[in-house]
């Protein structure tokens, strides 16, 4: 095989390497809205029952603690899938922009028309810029996965929030406790949506 066959054959391949990844990446976009859908419509659904049992005493304490717990493994288990699709996401645009550098070197050196993959060292730089936002871990807060750690928190800190007002703790207190755990159970996640997108990416 000569140099010229070579080449068509290594940009065939390129070009069959970019539409897989691309496709792949309309998939785990669409997994992640599936699944964040469905823990917000269970989170609704419990919300609604909870309006037809507020007024019953006997009833509204069993369900919470029915209700409560099953959201909050739903949400963790849907939060770790959807670390695992962002991180899968970030892997595909890695892999699409060092395809997109190949062009660039290869084909439009002296156009800017794939600038974009050959200047940003990480592609997550590049896929934030171009909705305008300043790159960095910060950028994690606006990832699904953080709109379902944000709702785990809240769940977990109103169960700790309902056991110490079952327990007798004060009103202030319960309400601090409830808030203090909701801010570390987020923190811990976004930690982890952090560790775990700076240690996969390659």
């Amino acid at each position: 095989m000569d140099d010229g066959e070579r080449e068509k054959a290594l940009l065939a391949a390129l070009t069959t390497e970019h539409y897989a990844l691309e496709t792949s990446r309309a998939g785990t976009i669409a997994e992640a809205t599936g699944r964040a859908t469905i823990f917000l419509s269970v989170l609704s659904a419990a919300l609604i029952g909870l309006g037809f049992v507020a007024t019953n005493d006997k009833v509204v304490r069993p369900y919470l603690a029915a209700v409560l717990p099953t959201l909050v493994i739903t949400g963790v288990l849907t939060f770790l899938r959807l670390v695992e699709t962002t991180v899968e996401n970030s892997l595909d645009l890695r892999r699409i922009q060092r395809i997109r550098a190949y062009y660039h070197h290869r084909f439009a050196a002296e156009h800017d028309f794939f600038a974009d993959a050959v200047m940003a060292d990480d592609p997550m730089s590049t896929a934030w810029n171009l909705v305008g936002t300043t790159p960095g871990r910060w950028e994690f807060l606006l990832t699904t996965a953080a709109l379902v750690g944000a709702v785990n928190a809240v769940l977990i800190g109103l169960g700790i929030a309902l056991v110490a007002a079952a327990a007798g703790v004060g009103g202030v207190l319960t309400i601090l406790a409830g808030v203090l755990v909701a801010l570390v159970a987020f923190g811990v996640q976004f930690a982890y949506i952090v560790r775990m997108s700076a240690g996969r990416r390659g």
